[in-house]
């Protein structure tokens, strides 16, 4: 199969249909048309998709399911984005295990995908595992063993292993320990999972700087994926702007599969077929537009902002005020003045281009441009959301008599995969499970 990707959108009477072509496989989904028909089909396919709109195969998808774990998942961005490329190549995804901490954000998983096994615990400890060497000279001493009683069950049985381990360690905006922090050594355990399990692909992502890693993780996740049977390995940076996102955000993407088979599918042939304009915050939330939702309004936590303090209030207000998208030295807290490294910080969003990257500061205008272009308040959840690219039939609410916190909600958004980036990573990878 040669590694063309090519991706066409075309109005076919209440819905937008897509016909993706990967090599010699081509395979049609569509979407109900929310979004009305006086712009391009693809713009179109996407804002139905953002809006709620049912997407499903045109033909009844393979009776094997893909079956999946998802690893540090919190809600499940990248399993939504795994979601959506099973459904575009045919196929059904089946969420066999999430594995998080965040217990909350597990029912979140399991509310939305139906996840089998939840497992409220460190990724750390339900696999036994040790390294020998270091960088290329790396080798699993023993096979990595799984240690949960539910998941040792499944060893041999999973299709597809993902893992998004905590990035702050290798975040730009980690001053203190960037590169160093302990909780890189978790991108291998990752790894360790992974092969513990015997997926037939593994999907691992960070954020792009974590090839900077001290301990080089990344040269020793492939060194260990070689060593252990993944013939196929590829990896490569995604930005959800250069494929029609509405965020100039980038994610760094490893992936593996035990199949060599000459599908010659890379991230990068992936990212080509799907390459699309950048699409502004207004194409995103432009129908979401409402004034200041302090007091509630009976919309329940993903559609309401906090109260600001008067200093925020006048920081707002100066902005929309004299018509500025940057808040000048005067009107900043000392800690911004004079040559501070975060200009973004208490900064208008623009309405016509992409967001920055969505945090889980986004209700809190000191830590990033998250001030409404139209509007003196931030984005809500809901809008964060969809700049994620999290469509409205996503729920982050298991229990409507009993929401969730507003904290937790700002971390699972503000922590995701954006689901448009786990798409085209994952495609990669669902091409070779045939």
């Amino acid at each position: 199969m040669n590694s063309e990707v090519l991706e066409q959108f075309a109005y076919a009477n209440d819905r937008v249909t897509r016909t993706l072509r990967i090599g010699d496989g081509v395979w049609n989904s569509s979407v109900a048309n929310v979004a009305g028909s006086d712009r391009p089909p693809a713009s179109a396919w996407w804002q139905s998709f953002l809006r709620g709109g049912a997407v499903y195969n045109d033909a009844p998808p393979s009776d094997a399911p893909i079956r999946i774990v998802d690893a540090f998942c919190g809600c499940g961005g990248l399993t939504l984005g795994a979601t959506q490329a099973a459904i575009a190549v045919g196929r059904r995804l089946e969420a066999v295990a999430a594995i998080d901490v965040d217990g909350e954000g597990l029912l979140v998983h399991q509310k939305n995908f139906g996840t089998k096994h939840l497992l409220h615990t460190n990724a750390s400890s339900i696999v036994d595992w040790h390294v020998s060497g270091s960088g290329t000279d790396s080798r699993f001493a023993y096979e990595p063993e799984i240690l949960d009683p539910d998941l040792a069950g499944e060893v041999g049985k999973i299709d597809l292993f993902l893992a998004g381990p905590p990035c702050q360690g290798h975040s730009n905006l980690n001053n203190k320990t960037r590169r160093e922090d302990p909780r890189n050594l978790l991108y291998i355990t990752a790894v360790a999972i992974g092969v513990g399990l015997r997926a037939r692909a593994i999907v691992l992502e960070n954020v792009p700087e974590v090839v900077n890693d001290k301990s080089d993780v990344v040269n020793t996740a492939k060194t260990l994926l070689n060593a252990a049977g993944y013939k196929w390995i590829d990896s490569g940076v995604l930005a959800a702007h250069e494929l029609g996102g509405a965020q100039t955000r980038k994610r760094y993407f490893l992936i593996a599969c035990k199949n060599d088979a000459d599908i010659g599918l890379s991230i990068k042939d992936v990212a080509k077929g799907l390459r699309n304009d950048s699409r502004s915050l207004e194409w995103a939330i432009g129908d979401l537009v409402r004034d200041d939702l302090s007091s509630g309004e009976g919309r329940g936590v993903m559609d309401t902002v906090p109260i600001f303090s008067e200093e925020n209030v006048t920081r707002i207000n100066h902005l929309f005020d004299n018509d500025l998208y940057d808040l000048p030295d005067e009107v900043r807290p000392d800690c911004h003045k004079n040559g501070h490294t975060y200009p973004s910080v208490y900064g208008r969003m623009k309405w016509d281009k992409p967001a920055q990257t969505i945090t889980t500061g986004f209700l809190t205008p000191g830590r990033g441009r998250y001030i409404h272009p139209l509007v003196r308040r931030v984005l809500t959840p809901h809008e964060a959301a969809r700049v994620q690219s999290f469509p409205d039939s996503f729920s982050f609410v298991v229990d409507e008599g009993s929401p969730p916190s507003r904290s937790s909600v700002t971390k699972w958004i503000g922590d995701a995969v954006p689901p448009l980036l786990g798409f085209a990573a994952t495609l990669s990878a669902i091409a070779r499970l045939r």
